[in-house]
């Protein structure tokens, strides 16, 4: 007793306090009846034929061994009748599960010769077995007919040879049924329940397979943004200063010299942001915590606009109100005013400025305008189909709009307005 005791009370190691773990042996009578139902289910005839060919037998000896003259009404009932209505309310149980209703109308003639005759075999009561599928497998509207088809022989035989009272003959029978009836429907409730609960979890894990294409695609449309980003601005920004530099190679090698080195200084500033977007990504901890340094923001715009100028693109800015934008708010605006200007870099052509206007308001409101006097074509379908696309989503983060178009006439260029309204209060 005691060491049954300390079993219960001590959980098994690394399982938590309170948990309840199966015995091994009903873990190996699950495995056993999983199998024997998977195999069912896939050969359905074995268990078909030996469940009937049980019950044929059991009817065979009951005929050949007189058992039958212990409860019948006529002991002098013929031997072939009495041979036909043994097979006769045993053979059709082959057919149970795939057709039940038709096996109990097949069943039934008999079952009414039996009461008849007087032979009054024990294998009528093989017609509750039939009550059970059909409770278990058929529409319920079945059970009107049904019950009433298994009762008929007991009036029969009550009315025809009226042993015993009607109330207690009627009565038992009833009550058979009624338990069949009750065991179908017992199990079939259990089956819909056990069907329900493998359903719903299919449909979680469905659900959680589509949450989690869903996130990851999500996530490369983020990662696309930004790689857009970083490369797409520096990459425009390095090709403008290596044409001036090759320009002024021969006329001036001083400013050659000062564009190589803007080059260099773009280079490593992508590098840089390129590492930074890359450790983000690593799923070990590996990374240097100094490489992770915050994303870019509004204190990164001069050093953003000092690099397009360097790459032969005057720019203008003016700024209105205080700067009260969260992290979030100001990368968006960022990344707005570089795609901007790397938009202008690529097509805008020679000779063109820019001009930035950054109107601050209240809550984390911002109104941000670039503009260009460039006679270039005009960026409306970039080839990689992530510059305008993606400010859009950027933008949309946080309610706000954007625009991007040609400047109205008789002005010349191109314009892009962004406009984060004020931040919800949470």
């Amino acid at each position: 007793m005691d060491l049954v005791t300390n079993d219960r009370e001590a959980p098994p190691t690394g399982t938590p306090a309170g948990t309840r773990t199966t015995e091994p042996l009903t873990q190996y009578l699950q495995r056993v009846n999983q199998r024997v139902h998977a195999f069912d289910r896939r050969h359905p005839l074995p268990w078909d034929v030996t469940f009937a060919g049980f019950w044929v037998t059991a009817a065979l000896i009951d005929y050949t061994g007189d058992g039958w003259r212990n409860v019948t009404h006529n002991p002098d009932a013929p031997g072939p009748l009495l041979l036909a209505l043994s097979l006769g309310l045993s053979v059709p149980l082959l057919w149970r599960r795939a057709h039940p209703a038709a096996v109990l109308l097949a069943m039934a003639p008999f079952a009414l010769v039996n009461a008849w005759s007087g032979a009054t075999l024990q294998a009528a009561l093989l017609q509750l077995v039939v009550v059970y599928h059909i409770t278990l497998r058929l529409s319920l509207r079945h059970l009107w007919w049904a019950p009433a088809l298994v009762l008929a022989p007991v009036v029969i035989s009550a009315a025809r040879y009226g042993e015993g009272e009607w109330s207690q003959q009627i009565g038992s029978q009833l009550t058979s049924v009624l338990v069949a009836v009750l065991i179908g429907i017992t199990v079939r409730t259990r089956q819909n329940y056990t069907e329900a609960l493998e359903d719903r979890a299919r449909r979680l894990e469905t659900e959680r397979d589509q949450q989690a294409q869903l996130a990851a695609a999500a996530e490369r449309a983020r990662i696309a943004r930004e790689m857009h980003d970083i490369i797409g601005h520096n990459l425009s920004v390095i090709t403008g200063l290596a044409d001036g530099g090759r320009y002024a190679a021969g006329k001036s090698p001083e400013r050659a010299a000062q564009a190589l080195d803007a080059i260099a200084t773009t280079s490593r500033q992508a590098l840089g942001e390129l590492r930074r977007l890359l450790d983000v990504l690593r799923d070990d901890d590996t990374a240097h915590p100094a490489e992770r340094t915050p994303q870019p923001g509004l204190t990164d715009l001069d050093q953003l606009i000092d690099g397009v100028r360097s790459a032969g693109l005057p720019v203008h800015t003016r700024v209105e109100g205080r700067a009260t934008l969260p992290p979030g708010r100001q990368l968006t605006v960022f990344r707005v005013v570089q795609e901007a200007l790397t938009n202008t870099l690529k097509h805008a052509g020679p000779e063109t400025t820019s001009e930035i206007s950054l109107v601050h308001g209240d809550g984390g409101a911002v109104t941000v305008t670039i503009t260009d006097t460039g006679k270039g074509t005009p960026p409306s379908a970039p080839s990689d189909g992530r510059g305008i696309p993606g400010m859009r989503e950027r933008t949309a983060l946080y309610g706000g709009t954007l625009e991007a178009g040609p400047r109205p006439h008789p002005e010349q260029g191109w314009r892009v307005r962004l406009h984060l309204p004020e931040e919800t209060p949470q």
